[in-house]
């Protein structure tokens, strides 16, 4: 890697490390940004688990039922984040004991989900072999 290079430029701190890269996503990339969020672990099962609910909203109890092996704190923050984004809307219901929180998609977040169902239409064509999820809309999968 030569400084002088133009194929090569230099990077902003990436994880506290100064590095190089190749025409790689700045930060200033639609994708790179969009990635930020929605990489994140358990966030599109979240997004689908939502989608699945009554009126595409589930109570927090529920989703934490239905997303085996995900902490209370880890689904707090990813909600949070997807409120956050617009993604995700919440109501509280302080009039009883206990609280209830339901959420629920907005309409960014039901338009997300039309993407996370060709992404599964990709992984079945290239990918995976799954007749029982391929015979079914992913709102109706007890998959």
């Amino acid at each position: 890697m030569y400084l002088n290079d133009t194929k090569y430029t230099i990077d902003t701190n990436v994880y506290g490390v100064r590095s190089f890269h190749n025409y790689t996503m700045q930060e200033g990339c639609t994708v790179n940004m969009t990635v930020k969020y929605l990489g994140k672990k358990w966030t599109l099962l979240i997004l689908l688990e939502l989608y699945k609910g009554k009126g595409y909203s589930r109570r927090f109890s529920e989703l934490k039922c239905a997303l085996e092996g995900i902490t209370s704190k880890v689904l707090s923050a990813r909600l949070k984040e997807l409120e956050n984004e617009g993604l995700v809307w919440k109501r509280v219901e302080a009039s009883a004991f206990p609280v209830k929180s339901d959420y629920g998609l907005s309409e960014s977040g039901l338009e997300i989900v039309e993407v996370i169902k060709g992404i599964k239409r990709w992984a079945l064509k290239w990918k995976i072999d799954n007749l029982a999820c391929g015979a079914q809309d992913c709102r109706d999968c007890v998959l």
